[in-house]
């Protein structure tokens, strides 16, 4: 049995959407490849068609594990979420405790994490050490560059 994993409902329809795209472009360009080596004859000392089976194995492995994950996934109901400390799906302001540097996050799972839209993995360590905070409460957090503090400004959904 699969862990079920909390979605909102845009990181999950990008979950479909690929899936989509897997099974309805990409698995029949994969079969015409393998047909096309096929064709060329002795399969024992075919490398195209050895290539084309490895990919189709590799895209059913995908096809599944995303299949696996939309079966197990939950869209998490943000009306009955404590707004009061930072938890997934919280969009956290923050401040640096040193520069003064303003930042906004949204915290949420690792698939639907992207940096440059603003989205922090609740598993990086920026997510982990913001994770049950309140307004107010400065956590410190070990990064690249070396530890550095937080305040928490302000939390949303």
């Amino acid at each position: 049995m699969s862990e079920i994993k909390y979605f909102t409902p845009e990181g999950l329809q990008k979950l479909k959407d690929e899936l989509d795209d897997l099974i309805l472009r990409e698995r029949p360009r994969i079969v015409q490849a393998i047909q096309e080596a096929r064709d060329k004859g002795d399969l024992s000392e075919n490398a195209e068609y050895d290539a084309a089976k490895e990919a189709q194995g590799l895209l059913e492995a995908k096809i599944a594990e995303l299949q696996d994950l939309i079966f197990n996934a939950r869209i998490l109901d943000e009306s009955k979420m404590d707004n009061s400390k930072v938890l997934l799906y919280s969009t956290v302001k923050i401040k640096n405790v040193k520069s003064g540097m303003m930042m906004t996050y949204a915290i949420v799972p690792e698939k639907e994490a992207n940096f440059k839209e603003g989205k922090l993995s609740i598993n990086s360590p920026i997510g982990q050490g913001l994770l049950g905070k309140q307004v107010g409460d400065v956590a410190e957090i070990q990064v690249p560059a070396g530890k550095v503090q937080f305040e928490v400004v302000e939390i949303t959904r």
